[in-house]
C-alpha cells in the first residue's frame, strides 16, 4: 500500500519546475493557466524570481501548489504509473489543497484562487514584524506543551505543526517567542527561528479564518476519489462537507503531520511518495519511521524511475 504527499510552505526556490516547463507543453498549459486566473506572471516569479518576492506567502502557497500539481499531472499523462490507486492522499498545510485537487475534489483553476487569497489574508493576519514561528527539536510533544502551560502567565506561545518525532513547530508574536527561547536555552533545548512572516496556524490567523471561511463556502467541493487524511484530525474524510469545515478550521488548528503518517501507517502503508519541490516530507517522515519506503519526486530522472511496487 502507497500514500502520496505533498508539501507545503518552505520548500520553495527559484527555478523550481524549470525542467519540466522546459520539457512537457502541458505544464507550460497550467503556467499560463495560473498566470491568467492570478492576472499576473506567477510562472515567471517562480522561474526567475526575485527570491523575496517568491517567499511572499500569497505567491509561495500557489507556487507549490502549482509545482506539485505540474509533477502529478506529468506523471500521470506521460507514465503507466496509476498515482490514483493510492491508498491515502495527503499534503501539509497548503499541501491538503494540492491533494485534494489530485483527487478531484477541486479543479486547478479553484485552488489557485483559493491558495493565492488564503497566503494573502493568512499573511495579513497579524502586522509584519510581530509574529513568528520556532522550531522546537529533539523535545516530546508532551513536554512541551507542559513548558508553554507553566509559563502562560509570561508569554503566550502555540504549537502549530507537530512535525515528526522530534521536530515540532510553534507560532506566536516575536516577542513571546523570544521569552520562549530563553527558557528552552536554560534548558538546552534545540530550537531555531523560522524565516517566515506571519504566526501561522494558531488563533493569531483567525482574521484569515473569516475570511477563508466565506470563499471556501462559496466553492463548490466534489467528493474526493481518494480518502484525504485532514491536517486537523489526521484521520481520513471523503465528505465534501467535513472537508469544507476541516479547510476552515485548518487555518487556526495545529497541523498534525506526525499523527497523520502513524494513522495511514497503521492503515497498512509502507511507501510514501512526495511529489512538489524539495524533499522536506521525505526527511519528516524517515524521522517518524526509518522502515518506510520514501521516494520524492520533483524532476524528470525522479518521474523516469518511479515505481510504485517496489
Amino acid at each position: 500500500m502507497f500514500s502520496v504527499v505533498f508539501p507545503g510552505q518552505g520548500s520553495q526556490f527559484v527555478g523550481m519546475g524549470k525542467e519540466l516547463h522546459s520539457e512537457f507543453s502541458n505544464v507550460r498549459e497550467l503556467f499560463q493557466q495560473a498566470d491568467d486566473v492570478l492576472d499576473f506572471s506567477l510562472s515567471k516569479l517562480i522561474l526567475e524570481g526575485p527570491k523575496d518576492k517568491l517567499d511572499e506567502t500569497e505567491n509561495t502557497q500557489p507556487s507549490i501548489f502549482l509545482i506539485s500539481y505540474s509533477i502529478y499531472q506529468v506523471i500521470k499523462k506521460e507514465t503507466k504509473i496509476d498515482l490514483s490507486k493510492a491508498s491515502f492522499f495527503a499534503g501539509h498545510s497548503l499541501g491538503e489543497y494540492s491533494a485534494l485537487t489530485a483527487s478531484e475534489s477541486l479543479n486547478f483553476e479553484q485552488t489557485i484562487k483559493l491558495l493565492k487569497i488564503r497566503g494573502k489574508s493568512m499573511q495579513s493576519a497579524v502586522p509584519k514584524g510581530e509574529g513568528g514561528m520556532l522550531a522546537v527539536l529533539g523535545l516530546e510533544i508532551e513536554k512541551l506543551k507542559n513548558i508553554l502551560e507553566e509559563n502562560k502567565s509570561n508569554y503566550k506561545c502555540f504549537i502549530a505543526n507537530d512535525n515528526s518525532n522530534g521536530q515540532i513547530v510553534l507560532s506566536g508574536k516575536n516577542k513571546d517567542l523570544d521569552l520562549l527561547i530563553l527558557d528552552l536555552k536554560k534548558n538546552s533545548i534545540k530550537n531555531i527561528k523560522l524565516p517566515v512572516s506571519a504566526p501561522f496556524h494558531c488563533e493569531l490567523m483567525n482574521s484569515a479564518t473569516e475570511i477563508m471561511k466565506t470563499e471556501i463556502t462559496n466553492t463548490e467541493f466534489k467528493k474526493p476519489n481518494n480518502p484525504v487524511v485532514s491536517n486537523v484530525t489526521s484521520t481520513e474524510t471523503l465528505d465534501p462537507l467535513e472537508i469544507k469545515k476541516l479547510l476552515i478550521m485548518q487555518i487556526e488548528s495545529p497541523v498534525r503531520w506526525r499523527e497523520s503518517i502513524i494513522y495511514m501507517i497503521n492503515k497498512g502503508v509502507r511507501k510514501f511518495i512526495e511529489i512538489g519541490p524539495g524533499k522536506v516530507l521525505s526527511g519528516l517522515i524517515k524521522r517518524t519511521d526509518r522502515n518506510l519506503s520514501i521516494t520524492n519526486i520533483n524532476e524528470i530522472n525522479d518521474i523516469k524511475n518511479l515505481n510504485i511496487n517496489d
